[in-house]
Formats: structure tokens, C-alpha cells, sequence
């Protein structure tokens, strides 16, 4: 368990990619209180310097002996790298915040959405898993629904911007648009077809089930999280030309009936969720409008007309933001008011 203290030591792992920057700038946003910031990343990324509040500090590279004196590490490195460092880290006083999915399902790691299962961060023995970013935002409005009525089944389609994939994907939609524009022939590295002015029902690998790893990931880990494993739940994931921001078709089926006013009433006092639904005046969430954001924003709420107590949701985050780096840095503020 986290010590108390006026400030940490606090490091980043993986500092030098989308998620790491983006941890580095929400640390600072939420005036978290570190005493001293450390950054690692992989050897290509040695000698390069990041700023925080007035600070230029030095990207490391790690070694046995990198977690001495940190308090809490935030990592954004990756399941190999994390699978690696996270349990030396452990070993040395440290609690770890991971954002890959290396522990997410490992049932001696709480797996948390702080404002969903706080409560699981008690049992953690050094490592804390960060969710799938598609489940985060997703589950941040099941979350009160299904305490209103108790969730039965959940049908959802995601629509998971190109940051996802990381840097290498944003560069990769930029390049290919420009190539486009200019009737030049486009590149493909990172996905295996044209993402740009397209969609890709393809997110992680496909799996001997016909599922990919993504849709498997939003279903376990709801679960895990809700704590209900009676939850019948499916997904279809797919890659979309967007730079920033998940959004997400949810269909909910509940054994209580809910209308769609008070499924509304109900998200509007959740927290961390906004509700912005006035489809008659074209107001429903938006990636472009949620990019930079830390709330999740729920519209397009009503009732599924197909069954007795049914519910569609239209649910968009900023992936980067809550689907990983906001929710990792809510984590450790956590462990800090828990802190003994």
C-alpha cells in the first residue's frame, strides 16, 4: 500500500509515446503532487528531454535498479515491456499503474475504473491494471445503469480512433490523406488496408472464435470490473479514420424496465459522464468535441422499440485521455487519498 506523503516520487514508462505524453500533460493539468517526475522509455528514445510544468527532464532507459525510490509508476510501454518491468518495479516499493492489457485479467490484479470499483484498489499487491479504452468509457455509463435496473445484455459497436493504435497510426492517416489529395500512392505499415476515408472491422487479431482480441477484451473486462459475470455481452470493434476520440453504438438490455428520461436522469448525476442529448437541435456527443476532454458524453438515449426493456446509448471519450492516461493518473490519485 501507497505510503502518505506531501508528494511522490513518480515515474512514466513509455513517456515518449501518445499515452505517455499524454500522462505527462495530465499529471501536470491535475496538479498531481510529485515531488520528483521520472521518464523511461525504450533505447531509440534515450537523451531526448519532455517537459513538465517548468522542468526539461531527461527520457531514461530502464535497468534493475530504475524503480528504486519511485512511489508510483504509470506505464504506457506495452504487455511485453510491462510483463518484463512491472513486477521488478513491484519488488522495489513501487505501485504500478499499467495501461497494457498484461494484467488486466490476472485475478490477483484489481482492474479499475475509478469511478466504477474504487473499492478494488484495496487487495492490489503492487500492480494495478488500466482497462481497454473501448471498455472504460463504455462501462463508465453502464455503471449506474446497471446499479438502477441490472444489466442483462450488452450489444456494442465501436468506432476507435487511429490513436489508439499509437503515434506510428496517427502519422499513417496523415500520410495517406495527404497522398491521397495528391493522387500520390499511399503506404501501408501499420494496418493491413487503407484506413484513410475508410473503416477497418479489424482491431487487434482475430482470434480462433471469429472475434478479435479487442471484442474479447470489452467483454471479459467488463465483467471483471461490474463483478457480474452473468452479463451476456458482445462486441464488434472497428478502426475508423478519426485522429482522436472513441465512440461507441451501446444496446442494453435490462430486467428492469427504464425509460429513456430516466436512463437520462440517472447518467446526468454519474460521475465522470455528461449527458448531451438534444438530438431535435443536432446536439449528441461528438469525437471532435470530446478530443482533450476528460468527461465520457452519453446521447441518442432511448428505448429499443425490439424488446421489453431495452436501451440505445451513443457514448464518445477521448481515448488518450480517459481511455487510458486520465484514468491511470485518477488511479494513483486514489492510491493517494487511500494512502496510509
Amino acid at each position: 500500500m501507497l505510503k502518505k506523503k506531501d508528494k511522490y516520487v513518480v515515474a512514466v514508462v513509455g513517456a515518449t509515446g501518445a499515452v505517455g505524453n499524454e500522462m505527462i500533460a495530465t499529471l501536470e493539468q491535475r496538479n498531481f503532487p510529485v515531488e520528483k517526475l521520472r521518464l523511461f522509455a525504450s533505447e531509440r528514445s534515450e537523451g531526448k528531454h519532455l517537459d513538465f510544468r517548468d522542468e526539461s527532464i531527461k527520457v531514461e532507459t530502464l535497468n534493475e535498479d530504475s524503480f528504486k525510490g519511485i512511489d508510483i509508476a504509470l506505464f504506457s510501454a506495452g504487455a511485453e515491456r510491462s510483463r518484463t518491468w512491472a513486477p521488478i518495479a513491484a519488488r522495489s516499493g513501487c505501485v504500478v499503474v499499467d495501461n497494457s492489457s498484461q494484467w488486466r485479467m490476472d485475478p490477483e490484479v484489481p482492474l479499475v475504473i475509478p469511478e466504477v470499483n474504487p473499492q478494488d484498489l484495496k487487495w492490489h499487491k503492487g500492480i494495478i491494471a488500466n482497462p481497454n479504452c473501448s471498455t472504460i468509457q463504455m462501462v463508465v455509463a453502464l455503471k449506474p445503469i446497471h446499479d438502477a435496473a441490472k444489466i442483462k445484455r450488452v450489444v456494442v459497436t465501436t468506432f476507435q480512433a487511429v490513436s489508439g493504435t499509437g503515434q506510428k497510426a496517427i502519422q499513417e492517416l496523415e500520410q495517406q490523406v495527404r497522398a491521397l489529395y495528391n493522387f500520390k500512392e499511399i503506404e501501408k505499415k501499420v494496418y493491413p488496408h487503407q484506413i484513410a476515408f475508410n473503416v477497418l472491422p479489424h482491431i487487434d487479431k482475430f482470434l480462433e472464435n471469429g472475434y478479435t482480441k479487442e471484442e474479447m477484451k470489452m467483454v471479459n473486462e467488463t465483467r471483471k470490473i461490474l463483478g457480474d459475470d452473468s452479463i451476456r455481452l458482445t462486441a464488434t470493434t472497428v478502426r475508423v479514420p478519426v485522429f482522436r476520440g472513441h465512440s461507441e453504438s451501446v444496446n442494453v438490455e435490462t430486467e428492469k424496465k427504464l425509460s429513456a428520461d430516466e436512463c437520462r436522469a440517472i447518467l446526468s448525476t454519474a460521475p465522470g459522464v455528461v449527458v448531451y442529448d438534444a438530438p431535435e437541435k443536432n446536439i449528441y456527443p461528438l469525437p471532435i468535441y470530446a478530443a482533450g476532454k476528460d468527461e465520457t458524453f452519453v446521447g441518442r438515449v432511448r428505448e429499443d422499440e425490439s424488446i421489453e426493456n431495452g436501451l440505445n446509448l451513443w457514448v464518445v471519450s477521448d481515448n488518450l485521455r480517459k481511455g487510458a492516461a486520465l484514468n491511470a493518473v485518477q488511479i494513483a490519485e486514489k492510491l493517494v487519498e487511500m494512502a496510509g
